[in-house]
């Protein structure tokens, strides 16, 4: 009876033993799976923090990267963006402010210093033509001054003798045909002369000009110069083109689903293609025929004349069919990273480095929403928070700071 006690109390103990066993190894793998999950959660806040970092696009620059980058800030400006027609164009002049230049009369070219670019004055002697016409016609008109004076006297004597009845009527109507025929003749002549500008009161005194001179019809530049110097030059030839740029105009390619949109007096802002200086223009007519292409041509006055501006020169042109002022930036200070659109804000507290030295100027990426861009200019929607008026903004090397941002390490800040 003892021993069956005895018997039933061990194999007791060797169970609870177990147990103990089987707890403690229960208790370790808790452990070790709660000691792994801690460690994964550290280290997932770790790489969440780290990653927060990048996303904020928080940016230190020493002085030294500052002045390499060479970073401008400025402030949001409000501009007139929206409402408007971007259309094509180039600067024209009227047909009367361009004239070619042709010889009177053909000749050969004996003088000229006309280059390309060259200023001229109106009435300007521009060429000097030689011709053995030229003496022809000038012997002739002396030649028919001298027959004009014999006939005139003949013509006046028949009508006398006539009056007396000595001479008979056909003889008188003879003499008056003369005279007439002969003075419409050196009325020619005389117009001739005048045409070649050749001076007729030095001709009639006996001085014959073996040379013709060319003038400048208008004040304006050479544009054309088709002629040299011994070349033979026809009436028909073009020898040089002179443009006045003084009253240059802009003129306007516009398709017609637009053209209802505009009126005569909208103010019109264009650029040209080797210049950033945004110019002024009004519209001035409107065209009253579709081309081809279903365009139509507008016409556009200079605001502000500009003497250096040349015809042909290609413009951008933005025509106001509404006035909206809009809270814009220059383009160059929005970069895009990630199919989104940033700025680059500088903040107000430096970082001053571990050792002491000069302050660190510090940035931080921004997402924005943008909208019409015109003449360099995005309008923009800032977060709120952000005052337009005060927070500087990076205009320039902003793209400089988006390669530091993107290729910053983990650790957060761009260093």
């Amino acid at each position: 009876m003892t021993f069956n006690k005895n018997i039933i109390n061990l194999f007791k103990a060797a169970s609870f033993v177990t147990l103990l066993l089987a707890m403690e190894a229960c208790g370790d793998s808790k452990g070790k799976t709660a000691g792994k999950e801690a460690a994964e959660k550290s280290d997932s806040t770790k790489e969440e923090h780290e990653h927060g970092h990048e996303e904020g696009g928080e940016i230190e620059l020493t002085p030294d990267q500052a002045r390499g980058i060479g970073i401008e800030t400025g402030t949001v400006s409000v501009r007139t963006l929206s409402g408007t027609i971007k259309v094509n164009g180039t600067l024209d002049v009227p047909p009367q402010q361009m004239l070619s230049v042709s010889a009177p009369m053909g000749g050969f070219l004996r003088s000229s210093d006309m280059l390309q670019g060259k200023h001229v004055t109106k009435g300007q002697l521009i060429a000097t033509l030689e011709d053995p016409a030229y003496l022809q016609l000038q012997q002739d008109y002396l030649e028919t001054v001298s027959q004009l004076d014999f006939l005139k006297v003949e013509y006046e004597r028949q009508e006398e003798l006539m009056k007396e009845n000595i001479n008979a009527r056909k003889t008188f109507e003879q003499a008056k045909a003369n005279y007439r025929s002969t003075e419409a003749r050196l009325a020619g002549l005389k117009a001739k002369l005048q045409l070649v500008k050749l001076d007729i009161a030095k001709l009639e005194k006996g001085q014959i000009q073996p040379t013709i001179n060319v003038y400048a019809p208008i004040s304006g530049y050479v544009t054309e110069v088709n002629v040299n110097l011994g070349k033979y030059v026809n009436p028909t030839d073009v020898m040089f083109e002179i443009v006045d740029t003084e009253h240059l105009h802009a003129e306007l390619t516009v398709f017609e689903r637009d053209v209802p949109k505009l009126k005569i007096g909208q103010k019109v802002r264009f650029i040209l293609a080797n210049e950033l200086k945004e110019r002024m223009a009004t519209v001035y007519l409107i065209g009253r025929e579709i081309s081809s292409d279903r365009t139509v041509r507008i016409h556009c006055h200079l605001d502000k004349e500009d003497r250096e501006l040349l015809p042909g020169m290609y413009l951008t042109a933005f025509v106001e069919t509404k006035n909206e002022l809009q809270p814009s930036l220059p383009e160059n200070a929005i970069v895009n990273y990630e199919g989104k659109n940033y700025i680059f804000i500088k903040e107000e507290d430096e970082h001053v480095d571990k050792e002491g030295g000069a302050p660190h100027q510090h940035f931080k990426a921004v997402e924005i929403q943008t909208g019409v861009a015109e003449l360099g200019y995005v309008a923009v929607m800032l977060p709120q928070g952000i005052d337009i008026k005060t927070t500087p903004i990076v205009f320039k090397g902003a793209y400089d700071l988006l390669s530091k941002w993107k290729n910053s390490g983990e650790g957060g800040h761009a260093h």
